[in-house]
């Protein structure tokens, strides 16, 4: 049996509208991946469903802003879809630029993961770079939030945004830990480590979304590449 991976559905974000959907989908399931990762669980919610049962892919995170949008439609959709963990996808920089900051958000955050659980949904994070980046009192942002977070309340941790920012991910991931369980990776020459030897280090790892944020022209021989490379990876 294969092994799962999920591709973030912002990789195609120029090839799903209303009518490509279906098709998109179908195109990824070819390509051999199992799971989607969608980052607009609300505008569609039925057609989003539709697509995912014609093609027979599954949709167990995704991206939504849950702190900041109708959380209650939030989880209603994810019920829907069978999404079983809600991400917060991104913040603004500014918002955490302060250990005030930070602690709003681990607050809201973990009042959110109340709040899901009560519909055995959980509620996760996805970093991007400055959370690395950004410093207080010497310490980066992102570890006093996870400091704050409920240990129920999950990591997708970025790989590539992680590095960016300047994190090592090869020491990172084994230090969080059974937290991480999802990663946002992508194969190519930008990533400053070695992708094949960071899968192996998240012990709890469920799943790894590719994403391929930035492209010029079609997107598919791209995603394409990153479907086989991973697979060969998790099938290994």
């Amino acid at each position: 049996m294969t092994s799962p991976l999920g591709v973030q559905l912002y990789s195609v974000r120029d090839d799903i509208g209303p009518d490509a959907l279906p098709a998109t989908l179908a195109r990824l399931a070819a390509a051999g991946f199992t799971h989607v990762e969608p980052y607009d669980i609300l505008s569609d919610t039925e057609g989003l469903a539709a697509a995912l049962g014609s093609s027979g892919l599954r949709a167990v995170t995704a991206h939504a802003k849950i702190t900041e949008l109708d959380r209650d439609a939030v989880l209603a959709a994810a019920t829907r879809l069978g999404i079983g963990t809600v991400i917060v996808p991104w913040v603004r920089p500014a918002s955490i630029a302060t250990r005030e900051g930070v602690e709003a958000l681990a607050a809201a955050i973990n009042e959110a993961a109340v709040a899901a659980a009560g519909h055995g949904i959980r509620v996760g994070y996805h970093n991007h770079d400055f959370e690395f980046a950004q410093t207080i009192d010497g310490v980066p942002a992102y570890e006093l939030l996870v400091d704050l977070l409920d240990p129920a309340v999950v990591l997708e941790l970025d790989t590539y945004w992680a590095a960016v920012g300047g994190a090592d991910v090869t020491e990172l991931i084994p230090r969080l830990g059974d937290r991480v369980r999802f990663l946002h990776v992508k194969h190519d020459d930008e990533n400053p480590f070695d992708i094949a030897q960071v899968l192996p280090l998240a012990a709890g790892l469920e799943l790894a979304v590719v994403e391929v944020v930035v492209h010029e022209g079609d997107v598919f021989p791209l995603v394409d590449e990153n479907a086989a490379y991973f697979l060969g990876l998790v099938n290994a």
